[in-house]
């Protein structure tokens, strides 16, 4: 089988190419951008508190089990 060809494109096809992709991007609003925001702090914050409360279940019962 013959390897397709790769065709080599210069540095300032690449910028112009990469500018036409980047006025494709459907970039978001600034409510939807604060929204995801609060909402990964929200997640954040009760992972944080998950695992801190496991992690003190955990170590109160191995000093338990230890002692």
């Amino acid at each position: 089988m013959a390897k397709a060809e790769k065709k080599k494109t210069g540095p300032f096809q690449f910028i112009s190419q990469v500018k036409a992709e980047a006025k494709k991007v459907t970039w978001p609003t600034r409510k939807e951008t604060t929204i995801s925001t609060i909402m990964v702090f929200v997640m954040v914050t009760i992972a944080a508190i998950f695992l801190f409360l496991t992690d003190q279940i955990v170590s109160t019962l191995i000093r338990w089990l230890l002692s």
